[in-house]
């Protein structure tokens, strides 16, 4: 096991992966839609809010331990799902899913993942979450949740900002796809890339494990080209949602809430979570950031008197962020880029890195912030001038009350 301590903060990861990871798949994951107002804003409005600094407060026994619906989380951190994971690292949502369990926090597996269902469920003990992108294809569909059922998955994630694309342009420049089009300048790139190209070459996984021999007719890249650029559904709606629910029968979140309205049709649904994302900028540029829409959200939801859990996802790099979500009442939060950083850079090493600092940096921040346990932390813990603007001045009243 390499020596990460000099390995202080994702930020050190991010630039090791960009070192080591073929441009595609970096700039897959270090990139959003259109002019990435979104993605940048995820981050900077995490920046603008400040703590208070408490002192002579007894600082023993803090605790970041926690539940994210009912699962035992040792910080209100869950790994979230990601496309492409496994073009980070050789079998990369294998080595995610490890030093998630080691680590005590739940992993969440994409619908595009290169490791399929079965290959977390052979590879791991504790149980992880699926992520549903819902296809034009709904034979496929049944079998995929079935698939998720036999797995033992202990949660579905319904994925609800995905019935369209969002442009990408780096990913249209790279010719994005899994495995790599041999092309001039992919060729190129990989010779400067020895080390992820000797662990590709001792994997059989090289493309998308939960599509390829589970769709029909699709057996090669060209094909699951044409497949995937087809399936999205965008007939996708809130009466859908019952439907899936019930041949889930387990529990559920739906991701992708961005306004009050929707969070309170989640919590009608009978959903047990819902996040709060804007899919890291990937989908709609010029929208709010997470960290912005979050505080309506909670209040939206709190009108309702429901007792759907709402997390955070999107643009969280840091503990301190972390921190920050759940004093303004996130109950729990998600990791795409800062994991997929510290996999691109030192494979499951790297991932259990990243939650080693994340985790370090919410304890110590909470502490100087003159609290013992997150699950006691309120926005009294931030200076006020500095997110009254990402909350809502006015109580919220719900247009959809009856």
């Amino acid at each position: 096991m390499k020596d990460l301590k000099k390995i202080t903060e994702v930020e050190d990861l991010r630039r090791v992966a960009e070192r080591k990871v073929p441009r595609m798949f970096y700039d897959y994951v270090d990139s959003g839609s259109w002019t990435e107002t979104t993605y940048r804003n995820n981050e900077s409005d995490f920046d603008r809010i400040k703590l208070r600094q408490r002192v002579l407060v007894n600082m023993e026994g803090r605790s970041l331990a926690t539940n994210m619906i009912g699962t035992p989380a040792s910080m209100p951190v869950a790994i979230a799902p990601t496309g492409f994971t496994g073009m980070m690292w050789a079998d990369g949502e294998i080595h995610a899913a490890r030093a998630a369990e080691k680590f005590g926090v739940p992993f969440s597996l994409s619908t595009m993942s290169i490791c399929s269902i079965e290959d977390i469920a052979e590879n791991t003990n504790a149980p992880f979450w699926f992520q549903l992108y819902v296809m034009r294809d709904q034979e496929y569909v049944s079998n995929l949740i079935q698939r998720a059922k036999d797995a033992n998955c202990s949660a579905l994630i319904l994925t609800a900002d995905l019935q369209v694309l969002g442009q990408r342009h780096k990913d249209i420049k790279n010719g994005l796809s899994a495995p790599p089009r041999p092309t001039f300048a992919n060729i190129v790139n990989l010779m400067t890339k020895p080390q992820w190209c000797m662990n590709m070459l001792g994997t059989k996984r090289h493309t998308f494990g939960n599509i390829v021999g589970h769709a029909k007719g699709v057996d090669d890249l060209s094909s699951l080209t044409a497949w995937t650029e087809e399936q999205f559904d965008p007939r996708l709606s809130w009466d859908d949602v019952a439907r899936i629910k019930d041949m889930w029968g387990g529990k559920l979140i739906i991701k992708g809430i961005m306004e009050p309205e929707d969070a309170i049709m989640a919590a009608r649904s009978g959903a047990d979570a819902l996040v709060v994302s804007n899919h890291g900028g990937r989908q709609l540029d010029g929208a709010l950031s997470s960290i912005a829409a979050l505080a309506d959200i909670v209040q939206a939801v709190r009108a309702e008197n429901s007792n759907i859990e709402v997390w955070l996802d999107s643009g969280i790099r840091s503990g301190q962020d972390v921190l920050k979500a759940i004093s303004l009442g996130a109950t729990g939060t998600m990791i795409g880029r800062a994991f997929l950083y510290g996999l691109g850079a030192y494979g499951e090493d790297g991932v259990r890195r990243a939650l080693e600092i994340i985790y370090k940096e919410c304890d110590i921040s909470m502490a100087f912030c003159g609290h013992t346990n997150i699950n006691q932390v309120a926005d009294d813990i931030l200076v006020k001038g500095t997110y009254e603007q990402l909350k809502s001045s006015q109580p919220y009243i719900s247009p959809l009350r009856w």
